[in-house]
């Protein structure tokens, strides 16, 4: 790997005018000398495609494409982009300027085959206000050890707190176009399965921003849930595809369980669920919750029982996986 190589910054924006310029500003501030930006806005109906504009030069693209979903977005700016590495980032968080710079010294020392991970921080409007909250995937994981932690802990990471060169790109393959709930999950478990090492950078940062409270119903709706679903046996089928241990099964219906509180609403998912856990050996728990619900529809109604439930399981899911990655699948 050269100093000089080209590192390809992608941008899937969809209505997000109010951030895409910030969002840009990060991206094209960065310290590392050789970049490119390409933004790919998925037929937004705001603003988005013409504030991306305004920042278009000779190192910034800014394409359009008819409404098909985040992944396709960011499969086309991948077939257009021609750098080295690959710089995820979604068109309301931020990079810190020295970010690509610091991946991309220590992706000299460790190959293109390994991949490169860092920090992040949570914040609203002001980066100084970022919340930095450790996990158990914030350190250097061998590919196995990474997704086992990441099944069985409360622990993620946003598609921006990575660096990927082409190499492990390519042998991942493109996100997949199916999924609109969990597709980062998806993606990133391939990813990290195609590299031999995850090389953790405790100084490079990136910033995510916890906005969305008004797209939190995108959850409960029958094709959100259903590729929420689909990711997950995905994900399960690619850690089969390297390991069938105990370990492995263990870790698989614990992913299941994690995300069991979804199910609520739609019956024929969480049938498929089951049929996925018990494939693997196993059951998922029933959901202590759901088995209260009908005395608690009795004494209060279903409307004022239906509010109060979901305030129920959206506070056990923030105990459960932290309050970062809630946001993120309430949102994403």
């Amino acid at each position: 790997m050269a100093a000089n190589d080209l590192v390809s910054i992608l941008i899937p924006a969809f209505n997000g005018e109010r951030w895409i310029g910030e969002c840009l500003s990060s991206a094209v501030g960065q310290t590392w000398p050789r970049t490119e930006v390409i933004v790919v806005d998925d037929g937004s109906t705001d603003g988005t495609l013409a504030a991306a504009r305004a920042h278009a030069s000779g190192a910034v693209q800014v394409v359009t494409q008819e409404n098909r979903g985040a992944s396709a977005a960011r499969n086309h700016a991948l077939r257009l982009a021609q750098g080295s590495y690959i710089q995820w980032l979604d068109a309301d968080d931020m990079l810190a300027p020295d970010k690509i710079a610091r991946q991309m010294t220590a992706a000299q020392r460790h190959g293109e085959s390994a991949l490169h991970a860092c920090r992040y921080g949570v914040f609203h409007y002001r980066l100084n206000k970022a919340k930095f909250s450790r996990t158990a995937l914030w350190r250097d994981h061998t590919p196995m050890s990474w997704v086992l932690t990441r099944f069985t802990h409360k622990a993620w990471l946003i598609p921006a707190a990575w660096l990927i060169s082409r190499r492990v790109a390519e042998a991942a393959g493109p996100w997949d176009e199916r999924l609109s709930l969990n597709d980062d999950a998806e993606y990133f478990c391939r990813v990290v399965l195609a590299s031999d090492h995850v090389h953790f950078d405790e100084h490079a940062t990136c910033y995510y921003r916890s906005t969305g409270y008004g797209q939190l119903s995108r959850t409960r709706s029958e094709p959100a849930l259903e590729s929420l679903l689909l990711s997950l046996a995905l994900c399960i089928r690619h850690l089969q595809s390297v390991e069938v241990s105990e370990r492995t099964r263990r870790a698989s219906l614990a992913l299941l369980q994690m995300y069991a509180p979804f199910w609520r609403d739609a019956p024929a998912v969480r049938i498929r669920a089951d049929r996925i856990a018990a494939a693997l050996g196993g059951r998922l728990q029933a959901d202590a919750i759901d088995r209260k619900a009908a005395t608690l529809r009795q004494a209060v109604g279903i409307q004022r029982a239906t509010q109060w439930l979901d305030g129920f399981r959206r506070l056990r899911l923030l105990t459960a996986v932290g309050w970062d990655e809630a946001l993120n699948r309430w949102t994403h």
